[in-house]
Parts: structure tokens; C-alpha cells; sequence
């Protein structure tokens, strides 16, 4: 610690800097959207909701069936980097399969 010479002798110890403590934002989250398209079979957007999204085989089928029903569903919500992969995955099984089925994200 430094210490300080006072005027009349004394010294004064100079008291420790404390560091402001500071928050970390958490980072802005995005859905990986499934869109539904006349070709991908049901059993391919099951399996991709399994594999990719870790999702159990009755909650990926419940998210399957409602990207048949209205066109779009939401897989799962991610931090960008996290979605982004997540999203290239899909598509590059999609295109291995030979399906047209489209992933995209957009922020939550």
C-alpha cells in the first residue's frame, strides 16, 4: 500500500481502488426457424429436431407438426453464433438428403 506523508508528520495509508463492478450483458438471442415446403418427409424434420436440436422424439414431433400446420416453427432460441450453426447444419443435412427444406434465424 502507498503511504502518503501528512503535513505535521503523520503518515496517511491511501485506501485500496476497488474496482467498479460491472454486469455482463447477455447476448441477444435469435430462433432458428423451420419452414415448411411440400417435400421434406416429416420423418426427415423429426429426425433433424432430434439430432440437431437435441430434442426429445415427442416434443420434435409436436414442433414438426406445427411447422406443417402454419408454415413455420420455431426449433430452438440461441445466442447468434449457437443459431447460426445450428441453422448451416440443418440446411447442409437437408441438402445431403436431397430435401429443400430452409432454416433461417431472426432475433427474438
Amino acid at each position: 500500500m502507498a503511504e502518503r506523508n501528512r503535513p505535521g508528520g503523520g503518515a496517511d495509508v491511501a485506501a485500496p481502488k476497488t474496482r467498479a463492478s460491472r454486469k455482463l450483458a447477455r447476448p441477444p438471442l435469435f430462433k432458428v426457424l423451420l419452414h415448411n415446403d411440400d417435400f421434406t418427409t416429416q420423418e426427415f424434420v423429426d429426425w433433424v429436431l432430434v439430432t440437431v436440436f437435441r430434442h426429445d422424439s415427442e416434443t420434435a414431433h409436436r414442433i414438426m407438426l406445427n411447422v406443417h400446420m402454419h408454415g413455420v416453427g420455431v426449433a430452438g432460441i440461441y445466442p447468434r453464433e449457437i443459431a447460426e450453426h445450428r441453422a448451416e447444419k440443418v440446411m447442409s443435412l437437408a441438402r445431403e438428403a436431397e430435401f429443400p427444406l430452409l432454416c433461417t434465424i431472426e432475433p427474438e
